[in-house]
């Protein structure tokens, strides 16, 4: 048990100096104004969503008839 344990630990120990967090001035997003919302074009995916509706709704309803 003892063997199994000892190398791990030392791998743990090594690992840990890797892991240490960075210091400050790390080269992160400095605060400032907001940025301008970028604007999203949301239309192409409405309609691909509607079709897709009229698709699925159409197939039930042809179901039902037959």
């Amino acid at each position: 048990m003892i063997r199994f344990f000892s190398p791990l630990t030392f791998l743990l120990a090594l690992a840990a100096g890797a892991a240490m967090a960075q210091g400050p001035g790390s080269g992160g997003p400095v605060p400032g104004p907001a940025p301008e919302p970028t604007a999203v074009p949301i239309d192409g995916g409405v309609s691909l969503l509607a079709a897709g509706a009229v698709a699925y709704g159409l197939k039930h309803l042809r179901r039902r008839r037959a």
